[in-house]
């Protein structure tokens, strides 16, 4: 990035890699929000005394306010910058996950999740705005597959240590650790990154949010990348939300075993981006949507006829996870950057409408999941199946219409 100075605040200096670490933390905000909290759903629900659709709603309800969020902080940091933006969001997960550590009843731990939430949904959304603002877009996919990489960390660490706190000092140690790692980040944010928006980009601007919408759904790439992002995070969330009880319930194994396995997860997802950094160039951008898509299917199909002729083990939940994450590295990148070249000085909204639909089907799918739950693994099975073809579909959308154009 060429050295400009457009303010105090704004980015003069070509980014280096304490800026992409800084970044990286930063997507870590969702796991400490979303995983970290996987092992302890059990011991909430005891605590508490409440019901499997209540207890599943602590979980969904957190990806259902950070879907939300994401397309405030989108918009918010296409027009008034991404730094105070982002600074804020920070504060608020920080309070948030402090107000769900001293919580003494059910209605205020979930309000306490839901301010977390908010917080958290600045993350993925702004640390993707900010590396286009930084690396352009020629970069982009590697730049962001090694964002997702660090994003794939926090699902490697979160469960095992929230495992660990649950059953060393109980639920409530992991709200702390989130604090703790919430202002870390936000510290490094304040120090490491400036404005990288400059403001006659945001001047320059549509004034209504409304169109910036319609602009971006009028096309039905958009449309295809996005919702393949969503689905196939949406196959994710549910898998791992059940997995806990399953583990738990099911198959009688401890929070911190399920931490463990869990490990397979996030490694399927880290590898994927790895291989998505090194070969995206050499393939289109829709290639590699639908490769990831393929995978993605066939081990949710796997998975799914193992349940059904009743084989039943740790493995058996884990490991098809491991396959359908890995297939996930590889096409969220590529989707992601496909959706955010759609129109380029909407970026920032792209962003956040690409984070709102991955947290919101995972959201939507979880929940689904949660009312059907009846103990065993098949309301997990019916769920994730229909969320893959679904994404499998979306995925084709923009590799048929670049076809046709050609």
């Amino acid at each position: 990035m060429a050295a400009v100075s457009r303010g105090a605040n704004f980015m003069s200096t070509a980014p280096d890699w304490r800026f992409l670490a800084t970044l990286g933390s930063i997507t870590l905000l969702g796991p400490l929000a979303i995983h970290a909290f996987l092992p302890a759903m059990p011991a909430v629900k005891a605590v508490f005394g409440i019901n499997d659709a209540v207890a599943g709603l602590t979980f969904s309800i957190t990806l259902l306010v950070m879907a939300f969020a994401t397309l405030i902080y989108g918009s918010l940091s296409d027009r008034y910058g991404r730094r105070p933006v982002l600074l804020t969001g920070l504060a608020l997960f920080v309070l948030g996950s402090g107000l769900s550590g001293l919580a003494a009843s059910i209605t205020g731990f979930i309000a306490g999740r839901m301010l977390q939430a908010l917080g958290a949904g600045c993350s993925v959304t702004l640390a993707r705005a900010i590396a286009r603002d930084a690396y352009g877009t020629e970069g982009l996919v590697k730049v962001i597959a090694y964002l997702t990489m660090a994003y794939a960390l926090g699902p490697m660490i979160s469960p095992f240590f929230g495992g660990l706190l649950v059953d060393s000092v109980g639920w409530r140690g992991v709200f702390w650790f989130a604090v703790v790692c919430g202002a870390l980040i936000g510290w490094a944010s304040w120090r490491i990154l400036g404005e990288t928006h400059p403001s006659e980009a945001r001047e320059s601007k549509p004034a209504g949010y409304v169109r910036d919408y319609v602009r971006l759904f009028s096309h039905a790439r958009f449309c295809g990348f996005v919702l393949q992002s969503g689905f196939s995070s949406g196959c994710f969330y549910t898998m791992a939300a059940a997995s806990t009880f399953l583990m738990k319930d099911y198959l009688g194994r401890s929070a911190t075993e399920f931490g463990t396995y869990f490990v397979l997860f996030p490694a399927g997802y880290f590898l994927g981006n790895l291989v998505s950094s090194r070969i995206s160039h050499r393939f289109s951008i829709e290639s590699m949507v639908v490769a990831g898509s393929v995978i993605n299917f066939v081990a949710v199909s796997s998975q799914s006829i193992s349940v059904l002729i009743g084989h039943v083990t740790p493995l058996v939940l884990f490991v098809p996870g491991f396959f359908l994450t890995f297939g996930q590295g590889i096409s969220l990148p590529n989707a992601t950057t496909g959706s955010m070249r759609v129109i380029p000085t909407l970026s920032g909204t792209a962003s956040g409408v690409g984070a709102f639909f991955q947290a919101f089907l995972g959201a939507l799918l979880t929940e689904l999941y949660s009312i059907l739950s009846d103990g065993t693994p098949m309301p997990m099975v019916q769920v994730v199946w229909t969320s893959s073809f679904l994404m499998l579909a979306m995925g084709m959308i923009p590799l048929l219409l670049k076809k046709g154009a050609s």
